[in-house]
């Protein structure tokens, strides 16, 4: 029976701990979808086709703000900490193994729920076009790859490629 208590209390640490680590992923960085090109001033035709050089190339980051943990991984923490303590000696031993758990597990909870409310950092670049016919382009895309400005581009229902 106590062999039985031991497996099924170390099966519930085990799980509370795969529960725990499944809430760890990163929310995801919010950006705008490429390429984004300005409003036309004039209509765009199914098949039009724009030639011009590349006149500027920006770096653009966005920056996801970042908030402080509110103790929900601490108190995972703790109680995971403190149930896989409480498997550990007898006596004064296993008290003391188990406050061990609870506060190594919240803080390492707590570090854990800080880690993924930290700010996060995308980039992403602007490549400004300027066509033949003297209008400008903006395209928002996540590389502007072999692109350099002054190259000859060609403009294809909306997608920028050199020339």
């Amino acid at each position: 029976m106590k062999t039985q208590l031991r497996y099924l209390s170390l099966g519930a640490g085990a799980l509370a701990l795969a529960s725990l680590t499944a809430c760890v992923a990163p929310p995801p960085a919010y950006t705008t979808s490429y390429p984004y090109q300005a409003p036309p001033v004039q209509p765009i035709r199914s098949s039009y086709i724009e030639y011009g050089r590349v006149a500027n190339i920006e770096v653009i980051r966005t920056e996801t703000p970042g908030y402080a943990p509110g103790g929900g991984g601490a108190v995972a923490g703790g109680v995971i900490g403190g149930v896989l303590g409480n498997q550990i000696g007898h006596g004064g031993g296993r008290a003391a193994a188990t406050a061990l758990g609870v506060v190594g597990g919240a803080l390492l909870g707590n570090n854990i729920e800080a880690n993924n409310n930290r700010p996060r950092v995308a980039e992403s670049y602007r490549i400004s076009v300027q066509t033949e016919n003297g209008g400008y382009r903006a395209f928002d895309v996540a590389s502007p790859g072999d692109l350099r400005v002054g190259d000859r581009v060609r403009l294809d229902n909306g997608q920028i490629s050199r020339y």
